[in-house]
């Protein structure tokens, strides 16, 4: 296995003696076809809308009023963050959160979801959702040692993320080293 930094090398001679201009850049550029075809742009982005428009049907699509007044049953308030969301996106922010965060009914539990949660805005980083999560996750049953290490989890993810970006290890060899 060759280093990251005699693969670039590489490029850059190559590069340099066909005359192209990626030369200037330390990766490699992919194929890219000359025209673009308007129609294929349009049709790739409403297929890829299309999925989300129809994740709820017409009759659930509750309006901003009746997502309120579910918001308040489900907390006994309206949070501040759903006060400030645009009125026309509060329903649909409601039941992505209703669904995914407060449904009893999904594959990981209250805990699990809270531990993640933390995990990730201690990475982002969101004091508002450390803190609301901390609580729901003791809530939930989390004792602080588990808290403590879904952050050092959070953590070491980053690090070796930072350690194989940064020191561009080959992603091809690091799987072919993980699949074994």
């Amino acid at each position: 296995m060759s280093s990251p930094k005699f693969q670039r090398e590489e490029r850059h001679a190559l590069a340099n003696r066909t005359g192209s201009d990626t030369a200037r850049l330390p990766w490699p550029l992919p194929e890219l076809e000359t025209h673009v075809n308007f129609k294929t742009i349009i049709v790739t982005a409403a297929l890829s809308v299309t999925p989300l428009a129809q994740a709820v049907p017409a009759s659930a699509q509750e309006t901003s009023t009746e997502a309120f007044a579910e918001i308040e049953r489900a907390f006994g308030f309206v949070p501040s963050f759903f006060k400030v969301y645009p009125e026309h996106g509060v329903a649909a922010a409601w039941r992505l959160t209703r669904d995914l965060e407060v449904s009893q009914t999904t594959e990981l539990s209250a805990r699990e979801k809270a531990l993640i949660n933390i995990a990730v805005a201690a990475q982002i980083p969101c004091q508002f959702c450390v803190f609301a999560d901390t609580k729901a996750a003791k809530a939930a049953g989390a004792t602080d040692g588990q808290i403590r290490e879904a952050v050092a989890q959070a953590a070491l993810t980053r690090h070796w993320s930072t350690i194989l970006n940064g020191m561009q290890v080959d992603f091809d060899d690091f799987r072919e080293e993980f699949g074994r």
